[in-house]
């Protein structure tokens, strides 16, 4: 290194210790007020990981099945939202809360806790899977875009230019904003749910009053529920960002309350997204649709243009996010697993494997999302598959670790959270399995 890369890197390294340090006294100087107003800037301040892997799980593929659950059962799987949305803020919350007491990513935890062959089977599963929803965004996002009448060819490499520039080139300050606004482009879908003129009355009803059928269909649209609100990257992520944005255990009641904002609205668009489908498509009889877009072009009859051109651009926005969310998630998890340095304020000299493994995702989602025709929804089943596979393991170290009390010392989980946890783990699992089986069989 010559002696001006020397300068260099030390001014960069003193101009981010600056900026951390601004940033911890901020935090610390409004979490210290007694007022509600610095209380809030304090909040602001925390805001971040939460809502964004949150909102980041209603991508491309989730809203394919949202919009599915409620063209084919109308409004009569609402209910499921509410014990969906409380698992999810669990799961979340103790990924935060290991974030912030050890300072170590999730993947971290892992290879420290359970060892290299464990870890090395979980991340390749988390490659594999991550992979194949990555290229479903793409897809999502060419599908968006030619609902606009633009062509994907122009479309999808723009996107992913701008995504990787941003991730690459920005700071984590930057990026965590970025994709915060991005979060914002979701209130279409309540705009077009109000739009489709639903029956709030029987929503209500249908929220407040379980029902259950015991036919296949109806268990695996609960298990495609589940599996695509409650995912392994989002745990990933959430942890890693929270090590990276630098919190420790005074922030923890403010990043648990990042998690449960970011959870309840998250799980209030994917309800919204139901809405709209029910109230249009269900109700005219149409109880099949193969994708987001086909959503969109079928709400043109009962809705309207601006029905459909705000849920493609709702396709739109949530696809972009998860783009960036979705190949960072697997960067920060790799990178921790094999002890590589990571982090979105290191450059690609400072972190070549983080930065590579970034790049080369967003080059294969691109390349397989500009061929024709490509089989959505027959990829997004083998990596929903592959996710059921890895989320019951993931749980089970979750929870392990959290209510390990050499790792966590007073953080760890209480008896109750743990009982409650270990329930929430059991139910998914078989879920999960369940799921894994029916489309297996779907597939032969």
């Amino acid at each position: 290194m010559t002696d001006g890369d020397s300068r260099n890197e030390a001014k960069k390294f003193v101009a981010q210790k600056i900026q951390s340090e601004r940033w911890a006294w901020y935090i610390a100087s409004a979490s210290a007020s007694s007022t509600s107003d610095n209380r809030f800037l304090a909040y602001l301040a925390i805001l971040g990981p939460g809502i964004i892997a949150a909102n980041a799980g209603n991508d491309a593929s989730g809203i394919a099945t949202y919009s599915t659950v409620g063209a084919a059962y109308g409004y009569t799987l609402m209910w499921v939202f509410l014990p969906m949305m409380i698992s999810l803020i669990i799961v979340q919350e103790m990924c935060v809360r290991m974030g912030v007491v050890t300072g170590k990513g999730l993947a971290d935890l892992i290879r420290e806790h359970f060892g290299v062959r464990w870890t090395a089977l979980v991340m390749f599963a988390l490659l594999i899977a991550n992979t194949g929803v990555i290229i479903s965004e793409f897809v999502g996002i060419a599908q968006a875009s030619e609902l606009f009448g633009i062509p994907r060819y122009f479309t999808v490499p723009l996107t992913a230019f701008l995504i990787w520039w941003l991730v690459v080139k920005g700071t984590q300050k930057r990026v965590e904003q970025v994709f915060l606004a991005m979060s914002l482009v979701f209130f279409c879908y309540v705009i077009s749910a109000f739009l489709a003129k639903p029956d709030w009355g029987l929503v209500a009803t249908e929220i407040a009053t379980p029902s259950f059928q015991f036919d296949r269909g109806y268990l695996f649209t609960i298990m495609a529920l589940i599996g695509t609100t409650i995912t392994p990257f989002m745990q990933v992520f959430v942890q890693s960002s929270v090590v990276e944005k630098g919190m420790d255990k005074d922030d923890y009641p403010l990043a648990r309350a990042d998690v449960v904002v970011g959870t309840i609205f998250a799980c209030l668009i994917a309800a919204f997204i139901v809405i709209s489908t029910a109230a249009t498509l269900n109700k005219i009889g149409i109880t099949e649709i193969d994708s987001a877009a086909t959503a969109a072009e079928a709400l043109v009859p009962v809705a309207g243009d601006y029905a459909k051109y705000l849920f493609a651009l709702g396709l739109f926005g949530a696809a972009m996010l998860a783009m960036g969310v979705l190949p960072l998630a697997t960067a920060y998890s790799l990178s921790e697993a094999l002890g590589f340095e990571k982090g979105l304020s290191h450059s690609f000299r400072e972190a070549p494997i983080f930065v590579g493994i970034f790049t080369t995702l967003i080059v294969v989602g691109v390349l397989v999302a500009m061929i024709p025709n490509i089989p959505q929804i027959k990829l997004l089943l083998v990596t929903q598959s592959i996710n059921g596979i890895l989320l019951p393991f993931l749980l089970v170290a979750i929870v392990l670790l959290a209510s390990n009390a050499e790792i966590m010392g007073e953080y760890k989980n209480s008896l109750l959270y743990n009982c409650v946890a270990w329930l929430i783990t059991i139910i998914v699992s078989i879920l999960s399995l369940m799921l894994i089986g029916n489309t297996i069989i779907g597939m032969f």
